[in-house]
């Protein structure tokens, strides 16, 4: 499996390289993307998706660099018939809808976390809200100081999941002001600080009682390794969006 790396000099490209180098999920990394002029040893490296001449042979995109450059990317891998990996978040309201455009032309895998503890986290914190219909749920999220976007697209994913088995439920991001809580809303809590690398915690509770859900991540190894079990997951895949649940459950989004 052949592997374009969209973002190789960033932290993120870094471990999927390497990775590809172990030949993790039999994955080789055959080109790099990245638009600084980076050096990277055992493969060649371009501006531009549009730069990478003919020949060079990609199976699956996985994208690790900013959501400013979805909507190219997968003009590119819709030209080329490409399956695509978006590991990035951030993404604005046209960027998801040219996710979702490609999605009918290509395999497109989107994930706001590459996790699989994560795509578990959701799931049970689904369970979580369902059968305790009367808690309040407050979501915390803490990442390193150079993450640039808040709150964290895995919390927003978090929410979303939320809203599916508690309809009523709304987000209120970074809590402030005078006022007491809504009983109805999910507090979203941002902190960003130090080299930590992921963590999401899903608090539940009731008068009498808390529940606390917790994901904590160890390396960023653990979100490449998601990136490149994604690819496997749609190198062959029909056309279609897919998610960590997809993956996890063997289908479409």
């Amino acid at each position: 499996m052949n592997i374009c790396i969209y973002g190789i000099a960033g932290h993120m490209g870094r471990e999927v390289k390497r990775l590809c180098e172990e030949g993790y999920r039999g994955a080789v990394a055959s080109v790099g993307i990245d638009p600084t002029d980076v050096l990277c040893e055992g493969i060649p490296v371009y501006r531009l998706p549009s730069d990478i001449p003919r020949g060079i042979e990609v199976d699956c995109i996985v994208d690790f660099s900013h959501h400013t450059a979805t909507p190219a990317l997968l003009a590119y891998a819709k030209e080329h018939g490409i399956p695509t990996v978006i590991a990035t978040t951030g993404h604005t309201d046209e960027e998801l809808a040219a996710i979702r455009e490609a999605a009918k032309h290509i395999p497109v895998f989107f994930s706001a976390n590459m996790s699989l503890g994560v795509a578990l986290l959701v799931e049970l914190a689904k369970c979580a809200a369902a059968a305790m219909p009367d808690a309040q749920i407050e979501i915390i999220e803490k990442h390193h100081n150079r993450k640039v976007d808040a709150p964290s697209g895995t919390a927003l994913m978090l929410a979303h999941a939320l809203t599916e088995v508690r309809p009523e439920l709304h987000t209120n991001v970074g809590r402030s002001g005078y006022g007491k809580r809504d009983v109805n809303e999910i507090g979203i809590h941002a902190v960003r600080m130090g080299n930590i690398v992921g963590e999401h915690e899903v608090m539940l509770a009731t008068n009498n009682q808390t529940i606390t859900l917790k994901h904590e991540a160890h390396s960023r190894a653990l979100f490449a390794e998601g990136a490149l079990a994604a690819a496997a997951h749609i190198v062959k895949a029909p056309c279609g969006l897919y998610d960590m649940n997809s993956l996890v459950k063997g289908r479409h989004a």
